[in-house]
């Protein structure tokens, strides 16, 4: 076959794919950069609440953890280790989520942690902002604590007992959770696979709890995802006015009443002998 007859074949699915590929950066660009932008715009510097609350506080305890005293007490706040009860785990998991963690530069991480926030909170709102960062957090270290009371085996899921005294604080599989969320529900498979991407070679190249822990994030924002589109398609058929339904009305019977005047022969002869009388 000829050069002349393969351009004819070649260039639609190849066009095609271009406009598609054009179509999907276009739609992605808009609704995770243009939306909350335009929205930050309109809400001002209060649109980014979040944002700079969970910058300042993984400042505030990175400085204070530089003493010894300061470390301590940062260890009690939010230090979360597999082997504590898991009451304790539950009450430090909030604050585990602004203990930066030792092996990880922070002020690398920062921009990722304004980053994901800021434009959770301007897309999603405060409150599910706070409750992915949190659910996505939580279910990584209520899953390690399966993986270790597992034990190693089981097909690589298991953990050995050793990885319970290892420090899981830090906010990454908040930012981790929020940005796959983000993607999940606003349709954007670049930032999807980046993401999703990168968290799968940092487990296969860095093979450590964290990196299970992340894993375990993207997969509960993928379901939280799933859930929040049927959710609302819930609360609207709930919303909705259901039809009422016609019941056959049931007219009361007439109820007898007094009889006429007129029908009355008792008045006629009444007033014939009261208008005899008056003459």
């Amino acid at each position: 076959m000829t050069a002349e007859g393969r351009t004819p074949r070649v260039r639609p699915p190849l066009a095609r794919l271009a406009r598609f590929t054009g179509r999907t950066l276009w739609s992605e660009w808009h609704a995770i950069v243009v939306d909350p932008v335009r929205r930050l715009a309109r809400r001002g510097l209060s649109g980014l609440l979040l944002a700079f609350v969970a910058a300042f506080g993984v400042v505030f305890f990175h400085d204070i953890a530089q003493h010894p005293t300061g470390a301590l007490w940062v260890e009690r706040l939010g230090g979360v280790r597999a082997e504590l009860p898991l009451w304790l785990s539950l009450l430090r998991t909030p604050v585990s989520l602004y203990v930066p963690a030792l092996d990880l530069p922070v002020w690398a991480g920062i921009t990722q942690l304004f980053l994901a926030f800021a434009l959770a909170e301007l897309a999603l709102g405060r409150a599910r902002t706070l409750v992915i960062a949190y659910a996505t957090t939580l279910a990584g270290t209520l899953t390690a604590r399966l993986m270790i009371a597992l034990g190693p085996g089981w097909w690589g899921f298991g953990l050995p007992p050793e990885a319970g005294q290892v420090l899981d604080t830090g906010p990454s599989a908040a930012v981790v959770g929020l940005f796959t969320y983000l993607s999940a529900v606003r349709r954007a498979p670049v930032v999807f696979t980046l993401t999703g991407g990168s968290m799968v070679w940092e487990s296969v190249a860095v093979p450590n709890l964290a990196g299970r822990e992340h894993l375990i994030a993207v997969a509960a924002a993928i379901v939280l995802g799933l859930l929040h589109g049927r959710g609302e398609r819930l609360r609207a058929a709930v919303r909705s006015p259901r039809p009422a339904r016609r019941r056959p009305s049931r007219t009361p019977p007439p109820v007898p009443g007094p009889t006429p005047t007129a029908d009355r022969p008792g008045h006629t002869k009444a007033k014939v002998s009261a208008h005899s009388l008056e003459r």
